[in-house]
């Protein structure tokens, strides 16, 4: 195989990789190490974990899933559908019970690849599909409306989902300040300029940076991200007994699951983000479990939590011209360098600027495109896609998905017991 095979896979034989997708790729690669500082760190410290684990899930993985992985920009790391699981085994057993859930899960993620049972996530029907691509835009831009508008409010934090977040948000939004608004709406509003310009611009970096500037010259005095530790972590000690088949297997199966249909879904996102709408390769999906299977080992050896294909991440990397596995290798390489030697001047980015950028990403992720054809789809798809999107944001991504395709589960069901039905013409599909 080929270099340019190899960095662009899938990609026709005559596509090229030159300097301008080596700067989409770099731009790409930092945009998405910014984002997962504070992510992070914050899903760390939920499961109960010292907070440079969840940084460190993406160092130790994003390797693996370069060399190994189906979907070039598909950038793993630390996810919130995870934090239930790993933070139960914390409460139980201590980081070391974590640690074996999370090697478990990945076994079993592998064992996934081996049975190919990835496969049957790629037939998810599109209409689910672009209904999670638009629950998961909504819930990112929730999940960041507290801290650009500078409500400090636990009950938000801690609600189970995303329009529990939403409620307490509003209940407490008389306490809102200015300053952490503009700052958000800043990069927001550059971001979404820099992107019509040229859909090859970092328009996230050039957002963060415009708002950086103007916190500077205003005296805007934010919270920051503050100083980040710089020890690897070691690895972790645990021993394994046989009444672990009664409490890790059920822990482990159940991250397993949910973590491969995040990552699946998630790559098909990103794939029709990347203007690539063709079904993936049986193959394929497969592979892709494998791949995060073997990487999510490593992580678990130290004590890291399971990495997840993360939209805001991967989406980062498509709208900065990222093409190519080297912007997720380089998405570690920059998280590696800010905790090096970068940290001093990431430790001063306002906390409301990368909340701009989530925001910002969940707008993208809102699918726009998919709302207008709405009145066009077929009745099942426009029901599918709405009951997928609001399944996100009242109970969680997995079930969400369940909820979407048993509606086309629901309807052959229907066509099998009265077939005159299927003479019935439908609209277009999604």
């Amino acid at each position: 195989m080929n270099l340019r095979a190899f960095l662009l896979p899938g990609t026709p034989p005559g596509a090229k990789y030159g300097p301008t997708q080596l700067l989409g790729d770099c731009a790409g690669g930092a945009i998405a190490a910014l984002i997962a500082l504070p992510y992070g760190l914050a899903l760390a410290s939920m499961m109960g974990l010292p907070p440079v684990l969840g940084i460190f899930t993406s160092i130790l993985t994003a390797p693996v899933i370069a060399l190994l992985g189906r979907n070039p920009v598909l950038i793993g790391g630390t996810a919130s559908a995870t934090v239930p699981f790993i933070a139960a085994a914390v409460r139980s057993q201590g980081i070391g019970g974590a640690a074996k859930v999370s090697i478990v899960a990945s076994v079993i993620m592998m064992g996934f690849c081996v049975m190919r049972l990835g496969r049957h996530i790629t037939r998810v029907p599109h209409a689910v599909v672009s209904g999670f691509s638009c629950g998961i835009g909504g819930m990112m831009l929730i999940s960041q409306l507290d801290i650009m508008f500078g409500i400090s409010s636990p009950t938000s934090r801690a609600a189970a989902t995303a329009m529990g977040q939403l409620v307490a948000f509003l209940d407490h939004v008389s306490a809102m300040h200015v300053f952490p608004l503009i700052l958000g709406v800043t990069v927001i509003v550059a971001a979404t300029a820099a992107a019509r310009v040229s859909p090859r611009l970092p328009a996230p970096l050039i957002g963060v940076c415009l708002a950086i500037l103007i916190a500077r010259l205003v005296g805007m005095h934010e919270k920051e991200v503050g100083l980040l530790p710089t020890v690897f972590p070691p690895f972790v000690e645990f021993s394994w007994k046989a009444t672990d088949a009664f409490t890790v297997l059920p822990q482990a199966f159940g991250l397993a699951f949910v973590s491969s249909v995040n990552i699946l879904i998630t790559s098909r996102v990103v794939e029709h983000f990347r203007g690539r709408h063709q079904r993936m390769k049986a193959s394929d999906a497969d592979s892709e479990l494998g791949a995060y299977g073997i990487a999510n080992i490593f992580a678990g050896m130290f004590g890291a939590p399971l990495s997840v294909g993360i939209p805001a991440r991967s989406l980062a990397v498509v709208r900065c011209g990222g093409t190519s596995r080297l912007s997720n290798l380089l998405h570690a390489v920059f998280l590696v360098l800010i905790l090096a030697v970068g940290a001093g001047f990431v430790a001063h980015i306002p906390i409301p600027a990368i909340a701009g950028v989530t925001a910002w990403m969940g707008l993208c992720l809102l699918d726009w495109s998919a709302w207008r054809r709405l009145p066009k789809m077929s009745r099942v798809d426009a029901a599918a896609f709405l009951a997928t999107a609001l399944a996100v944001l009242c109970v969680n991504a997995v079930l969400a998905v369940a909820i979407g395709c048993s509606l086309y589960a629901g309807r052959w069901a229907l066509l099998r017991i009265a077939p005159e039905l299927r003479g019935n013409p439908a609209r277009s599909e999604a």
